[in-house]
């Protein structure tokens, strides 16, 4: 027949319930381990008593300067000394546990184990001086090792016994703990939440008026007359393509003086033509004839077979040369850039533009601010988080555990919700 499994809803109703199941086993143990435990600290500080009795007798016959027993008085009151310091050390759990009171056992055994070691080698040394002091000494001292290992006994061979039990009443209390964490933790989570999102909408909100000053007025005419710049050069470029080995050709005869007539001015010019042709065409007179002087030197370097161009690439050089000299294929394409320079310039320089320039500086700085807060905020709010799922997980693993050791000490099968 299978055993039913108790059913909790919350810790604090598996406390009850396990205190209840529990108190008959686990109140005489703590009573006995209490007394046991006091026994052995009422020992320990007998022996701290008679290790002071130790000192200050000795203290006494070094002060008497007696060369026959001053040697072994000062051995006596040096060992007296460490007997005092060792014990200062030793300090009882006040609450009993099972941990407490083994902490408290190894404590005590090495304090033994060393006092042991100082007593076979110094006192028969001491000897026969102080033989009083050292057998009230010895008699107090070995009614402290019986009661320690008394206590030791019990906690090694019936203590034990209850050690799962009483684990699972103090993973109980640290469950109920941890949940109270979880709840502050809850509480911080939706205080720093209610701190983020009035900071997101009010970058929301300036982060809208930045766009609503870039996609309309000057902002946004600018961007569609550079848009046309950017449209009317790629244009040019195209009209120019065929010329763009030819002028690096120019170039090169005329750095290396091979002739053909070519200015300083109009080798810059053919130079601002290969780099930056909408801004070289633009910057001409109407009609660019700088350009249409370079192109009938070029036309006659040409024809001289000067630059030493491919058949295919000259002929094409030709055709162009042709379009714009003697047919102004540039004209118009001239007139649109210079009219797309205008308008951009005066664009730039309105007052409407500097304002609106300002109050977008202004928006930005503004959004830079709260951006810098809110990730402020966000790692804050990831801290919280982090140790909210923690504190889930921690609580995930207690119950568990406490329901295994609940199984395995009373045998009976619980869970908690």
């Amino acid at each position: 027949m299978t055993e039913t499994t108790i059913q909790f809803s919350s810790s604090s109703e598996v406390k009850r319930w396990l205190e209840t199941q529990t108190s008959s086993t686990l109140t005489p143990v703590h009573a006995q381990a209490r007394k046991l435990r006091n026994d052995t600290n009422s020992s320990l500080q007998l022996v701290a008593e008679v290790s002071k009795q130790l000192f200050d007798t000795s203290s006494k016959e070094i002060e008497k300067r007696n060369m026959k027993v001053y040697n072994r008085a000062r051995a006596l009151n040096k060992l007296a000394r460490l007997f005092l310091d060792r014990l200062k050390k030793l300090s009882p759990p006040e609450q009993v546990s099972y941990d407490s009171l083994s902490r408290y056992v190894q404590e005590t055994q090495k304090v033994i184990f060393v006092t042991e070691i100082d007593i076979k080698n110094w006192f028969p040394r001491i000897s026969p001086f102080f033989i009083m002091d050292r057998r009230k000494f010895l008699a107090v001292y070995e009614r402290a090792k019986q009661a320690y290992t008394t206590l030791n006994d019990y906690i090694t061979k019936e203590y034990v016994k209850t050690k799962t039990l009483e684990e699972a009443l103090q993973q109980i209390n640290e469950l109920q703990n941890v949940e109270k964490q979880l709840v502050v933790l809850g509480e911080d989570k939706e205080k720093i939440k209610s701190e983020r999102l009035p900071i997101e909408q009010e970058i929301a909100v300036l982060e809208e008026k930045i766009s609503e000053l870039r996609c309309k007025g000057p902002i946004d005419k600018l961007n569609m007359v550079n848009c046309e710049i950017d449209s009317l050069t790629n244009e040019l470029k195209h009209a120019l393509r065929h010329m763009q080995k030819p002028f690096i050709k120019m170039q090169a005869l005329a750095i290396g003086g091979g002739g053909g007539g070519i200015t300083p001015d109009e080798l810059n010019k053919i130079n601002q033509y290969l780099e930056t042709p909408f801004n070289a065409l633009v910057v001409e007179k109407p009609g660019y004839p700088m350009l249409k002087e370079i192109l009938i030197k070029l036309e006659g370097l040409m024809a001289e077979d000067k630059l030493k161009l491919k058949p295919d690439k000259a002929r094409k050089a030709m055709e162009s040369v042709n379009e714009i000299l003697h047919k102004d294929s540039l004209g118009s394409l001239q007139t649109r850039c210079v009219e797309m320079v205008t308008n951009r310039d005066q664009l730039v320089a309105s007052s409407k533009m500097d304002e609106i320039k300002q109050n977008l500086a202004q928006f930005q700085e503004q959004v830079d601010l709260l951006k810098a807060r809110k990730t402020s905020v966000e790692t804050h709010e990831a801290v919280k988080e982090n140790a909210h799922k923690e504190s889930l997980d921690k609580i995930s693993n207690l119950k568990r555990t406490i329901e295994r050791n609940v199984a395995n000490s009373i045998n009976k099968k619980i869970q908690i919700a």
